[in-house]
């Protein structure tokens, strides 16, 4: 698949175990696109994501990794149900926030905080059949 021609700011994500890290993406519905065997691009519901090799020893804050990446979708519920096992929340809750945001959260390699969401307005139930809770 060629690298789209898109316009946007996407994060550029050190791992520890690039090749590793690659099947977690896999299954949020992402493919490689570009790069080379060093740093992958990876595209997937009309967004993209850069993944890094951190260095030739491992990276240091694998279990208290400040990073996350946010991947704005309309895609969120077809995204959480390919990896409802993986959701954060008790329950695996997907849910309306009270910031205005459907989303849900996963752990990916190395500890990286991956949340995924739109806009509850812009959801075809208009934010209203989700878990307020």
């Amino acid at each position: 698949m060629p690298i789209p021609g898109t316009i946007g700011a996407f994060a550029i994500v050190p791992c520890n175990d690039l090749p590793g890290a690659l099947p977690f993406w896999e299954r949020l519905g992402f493919s490689r696109s570009g790069g080379d065997s060093n740093y992958f691009i990876l595209t997937g519901w009309d967004c993209e994501v850069h993944l890094t090799q951190a260095g030739t020893g491992p990276w240091s804050v694998p279990e208290t990794n400040p990073f996350g990446v946010f991947i704005r979708t309309p895609n969120v519920d077809s995204i959480a149900a390919r990896v409802d096992d993986l959701i954060i929340r008790r329950g695996g809750i997907l849910r309306h926030r009270e910031w205005g945001l459907c989303e849900f959260g996963v752990c990916g390699p190395d500890g990286l905080l991956v949340r995924i969401g739109w806009p509850s307005r812009l959801m075809s139930d208009g934010g209203a059949a989700a878990d307020q809770s």
